[in-house]
């Protein structure tokens, strides 16, 4: 579903904006494209979701309408939402035009389809939200006239490419892949990977959750389940292909064999800034120049899907539909807290999450009340087979 592309930048008064996980990465990164950005658009919403002390100073500094904490915390100051609603109440708050979703998981589901159904736009750095439930998500969008513009690197580079071409043009969608810090690593070695290891991004500075889903692949996985509900481009139109630095952040082959690439620093304030404004661009002083002489040479990789069974279970988990895409994201979500604890061995998240697409993967996934029971189930499934 490609995105209708109306213009926030160019409004007389700054566009309302909702952070929803504003002291996480994308969330701190969004803040410093608003601060460059004050003419344009002003934070009005703000929420966090334990981290009292940032959310605190940021309050302090941008004065926003709206505050939220998602676990409870009995020092949290009078005025603010506390509990999950929190972030419904931010999503549609009525001073918010934008609501930039940068919750991590499947609780970022609710807030997206609030917002949609008020005809909001949506910058979309949460993609649990579309492999949960992505034909409800884009129905609600189409329904009520609401936008999805993604906000990850791959998705924008993307939708940068795809600007002005009907989807009829396009033969194929590839996404990058950094490789994580796993990449030129052999499978034994992979299996005993510590925590410590795989938090080692070699490129981004991400949260723990989802830089060990980069170390899987996981992440690689969510994120073609996402580029077939953003862009209604069929699974096996959908490559990925390993590209150490991360400098092209996804191509797009056209019918007529011409490929276009969007090409960057990897910074995310860019994506974010292109969420905020599109389909306009305006003039931003966030990501360096661009110089190809100091960058050197670019490389590419195949993937090692044998080493890194998660790819391919998530794929094949989209492919299937219903309820197993919402099942392979919460046995995930689940079996990396375990790892994170030291409950779990690296080896033992595909394992785990494949056990729970043989039990859930069928589990009927028409509604969302259906999606969210599968969801509860794999959960449950992943803490009993851990002991927990």
């Amino acid at each position: 579903m490609m995105p209708e592309g109306r213009s926030a930048a160019t409004r007389e008064t700054p566009a309302g904006v909702a952070i929803l996980g504003s002291t996480g990465s994308i969330g701190t990164s969004a803040l410093r494209v608003l601060a460059r950005q004050r003419e344009r658009f002003v934070p009005v919403a703000l929420t966090a979701n334990a981290n009292m002390a940032a959310l605190a100073e940021q309050v302090a500094t941008w004065l926003p309408a709206f505050v939220g904490l998602v676990q409870p915390h009995t020092d949290a100051p009078d005025g603010w939402g506390v509990g999950a609603e929190c972030l419904v109440a931010a999503a549609t708050h009525p001073d918010a035009r934008i609501v930039i979703n940068a919750v991590v998981g499947a609780a970022g589901l609710p807030a997206t389809l609030a917002a949609l159904r008020m005809g909001k736009r949506v910058a979309l750095a949460n993609k649990e939200t579309l492999v949960v439930a992505g034909a409800i998500v884009t129905d609600t969008a189409r329904r009520y006239g609401g936008e999805l513009v993604p906000v990850d690197s791959e998705h924008s580079a993307i939708l940068q490419c795809l600007a002005g071409r009907q989807p009829h043009e396009v033969r194929r969608l590839v996404l990058t892949a950094s490789g994580g810090p796993f990449r030129t690593w052999p499978a034994e070695r992979i299996a005993a990977a510590t925590v410590t290891d795989a938090l080692k991004h070699p490129t981004w500075q991400m949260g723990s959750k989802i830089t060990i889903d980069s170390a899987t692949l996981a992440n690689k996985a969510l994120e073609v389940i996402e580029a077939h509900h953003l862009f209604g481009v069929p699974y096996d139109q959908i490559d990925v292909v390993v590209h150490p630095q991360s400098i092209i952040h996804s191509f797009v082959e056209f019918v007529d064999g011409s490929v276009l690439a969007q090409m960057g620093v990897p910074s995310m304030e860019l994506p974010i800034l292109y969420a905020l404004t599109y389909p306009e661009r305006v003039p931003d002083s966030g990501v360096p120049s661009f110089d190809p002489v100091a960058l050197g040479s670019l490389s590419f990789e195949t993937v090692r899907y044998r080493d890194f069974p998660m790819l391919q279970l998530g794929i094949d988990a989209g492919r299937r539909g219903g309820a197993a895409p919402a099942v392979f994201n919460a046995a995930n979500e689940v079996a990396v807290a375990h790892f994170l604890a030291g409950r779990l061995s690296f080896s033992g998240i595909a394992e785990r999450v494949s056990a729970a697409l043989y039990e859930f993967a069928d589990a009927p996934g028409a509604s969302l009340e259906e999606l969210l029971r599968a969801d509860a189930a794999a959960r449950d499934h992943v803490n009993a087979q851990v002991g927990c």
